[in-house]
């Protein structure tokens, strides 16, 4: 082989590992435009793990069920930088979230999520207007 036919063929192997990392889901993958969602509840459990943190809410259904959602954030690495730390969401801590439904009528998963804490603090999820960020109170 040439010299020229390796370097093509080592680059389009590079090119190829790399495209599961560019191949990020897309919101409208997973969750419905067209099931928007706002509910209050408590914190139950936060997961701050790559490639988004969790945020689990027990919710107390009108029935009288209770219901756990999984609301989806944004990465831990671009909350971190906007100020917003894992310990900031507390396990029973009163919250208000909305987001969008999955499209899946048996997943509880919540996206394009904002999550309002009591104190009127926003934290926004994955493609929520603006991207990730921290909002606190005026």
């Amino acid at each position: 082989m040439s010299r020229t036919a390796i370097a093509v063929f080592v680059s389009a192997v590079l090119l190829a590992g790399a495209l599961p990392v560019v191949a990020h889901h897309a919101v409208t993958a997973e969750f419905d435009q067209n099931k928007p969602i706002t509910f209050t509840g408590t914190i139950k459990k936060v997961e701050w793990m790559n490639p988004h943190i969790y945020t689990q809410v027990e919710v107390k259904e009108p029935d009288g069920r209770t219901v756990v959602y999984r609301v989806e954030g944004a990465a831990p690495n671009g909350l971190f930088r906007q100020g917003w730390r894992k310990e900031d969401l507390k396990v029973g801590e009163p919250v208000t979230v909305s987001g969008l439904r999955a499209k899946s009528d048996t997943s509880m998963n919540i996206g394009s999520a904002t999550i309002t804490t009591g104190d009127g603090r926003k934290i926004y999820g994955t493609g929520a207007a603006g991207g990730p960020k921290v909002q606190t109170p005026q």
